[in-house]
């Protein structure tokens, strides 16, 4: 495995190796065919947790054909629902077997699989010319963003989504009217903050080694969870969820929540990347798992017309931020979308995000849920100048699908996703190392530090894993 103490070495080899540049994939065998039925014969890779609720939620919208089903713990019991739901699937542990056994009978993948997998299975279905939903964050690494915006950008003709679920409801499109109407303008700082457990706060900070092994479950492919990166033995702190909490794994509660805050305040007011990122606080800081909690500011420059902008980020129980006047509650639960089939509850609008502007202050939420002009009275005398949003055309779902089909375009597919991705990405980096960073934009480089400058590209990928970088 790759420790702090080592990765200043394997990480400046991948930089020197892995540039961010040159990358083309070949579409040859790119096929635009509809399934049986009008529907889109889908392939689902991750079947249980997330991944179950995932393929659910497409079931839902009646465009889908799910034609194969592959998971590494096919044997589960929280795989088994999903498999009993489609008994005519066809079944695999390997994803590259998917693709090689069955890939001329499905056009699209869904993946609801951990955020360290996320890359090398979407390079794979782009490269077989098949469109590609894959859950958020969409990458794991700077570099991994790059390379799948630009896997994108070269290959138009396939649909790309990722699954921030709120760039299909009310929030996107509330967003893009009152920023068209001119309600939403001169945005100077954003505060974004999720103050609900984690599952490492439990955990000892004081860490000094990853796991001692476990016992392994039956059955399970193993080799293949690990996909691309360093080999982690068999550990339950790793497996089914748990791989959220380590650095080597997952992106903590910034990654993944900031999907679901700050979507539309990057999209729509333009953010792209930041210019200098700074841990304000980390408590319990460790070179292993994320902290107990943190904050971090993200500096964004002037867009044009649109004035310098600051995100702060909170998680954290004992991290709540400060809040402005008028800050509370509005409409009860009516307002909050539905995710995965259940309804979204926030305690006391918690996560949730707070957006200032030079002459109006916004609440908003989580998921999509649309932004309140707040304090009361502020809203009452806006009520009459606020233009009328329309309603979405489609959930996120049937909007891949639709767009598969070719009657619709994605939300947010690579090229919108990647950036706000890779500022995930940058804030993890300064988790992990608690230093400020200073990021050139137009160089996409880390100027301040040669370690972190090396760290963009991540450790190098796993023996038998290196074309999927295809540099």
């Amino acid at each position: 495995m790759v420790t702090r103490r080592n990765f200043l070495k394997t990480a400046t080899m991948a930089s020197a190796g892995l540039a961010l540049g040159d990358f083309s994939l070949n579409a040859a065998s790119y096929k635009n065919i509809v399934g049986a039925n009008g529907k889109v014969n889908l392939a689902c890779v991750g079947i249980g947790f997330r991944g179950a609720e995932i393929i659910k939620e497409f079931n839902k919208t009646g465009l889908a054909n799910v034609v194969a089903l592959c998971d590494i713990d096919l044997g589960a019991k929280h795989t088994q629902e999903i498999m009993a739901m489609f008994p005519k699937a066809k079944l695999f542990k390997d994803f590259r077997q998917m693709f090689d056994k069955a890939g001329n009978e499905f056009e699209a993948v869904c993946a609801g699989i951990p955020d360290f997998a996320h890359f090398p299975v979407a390079i794979h279905a782009i490269r077989e010319g098949k469109h590609i939903y894959v859950e958020k964050p969409m990458c794991r690494t700077f570099l991994e963003g790059e390379l799948m915006i630009k896997a994108a950008k070269d290959n138009p003709k396939i649909v790309t989504q990722m699954g921030n679920q709120g760039h299909s409801e009310a929030n996107y499109f509330q967003f893009k009217a009152w920023k068209d109407a001119g309600i939403i303008k001169d945005v100077t700082s954003v505060t974004a903050f999720m103050n609900q457990a984690r599952r490492w706060h439990n955990w000892d900070s004081r860490i000094y080694k990853y796991p001692t092994p476990d016992q392994m479950p039956d059955g399970i492919d193993w080799d293949t969870w690990n996909m691309a990166v360093q080999y982690h033995e068999y550990s339950d702190r790793y497996h089914r969820g748990n791989w959220r909490c380590w650095y080597d794994l997952g992106m903590g509660a910034l990654g993944d929540w900031g999907a679901h805050l700050i979507d539309t305040v990057h999209q729509f007011l333009e953010l792209g990347l930041p210019y200098e990122i700074t841990p304000v606080w980390l408590k319990e800081h460790n070179d292993y798992f994320y902290p107990m909690s943190t904050t971090l500011k993200f500096r964004f420059a002037a867009r044009g017309k649109m004035p310098a902008l600051d995100i702060d980020w909170y998680d954290g129980l004992d991290n709540i931020p400060p809040l402005p006047e008028g800050f509370g509650n509005f409409g009860g639960e009516a307002d909050i979308p539905t995710v995965a089939g259940e309804k979204y509850k926030s305690s006391n609008r918690n996560p949730g995000k707070v957006i200032y502007s030079k002459e109006l202050t916004f609440q908003g939420e989580s998921h999509g849920a649309p932004l309140h002009i707040i304090p009361a009275a502020k809203a009452k005398e806006m009520e009459s100048k606020l233009p009328e949003v329309p309603q979405s055309p489609s959930n996120h779902y049937a909007n891949f699908l639709l767009s598969c089909l070719g009657k619709e375009k994605t939300r947010s597919p690579f090229e919108v996703a990647g950036p706000l991705s890779q500022v995930f990405c940058l804030g993890v980096m300064a988790q992990r190392l608690n230093i400020k960073l200073e990021f050139d934009t137009v160089k996409k480089q880390i100027t301040n530090s040669p370690f972190a400058n090396a760290m963009l590209a991540g450790a190098p990928p796993r023996s038998g894993w290196e074309h999927y970088y295809n540099v």
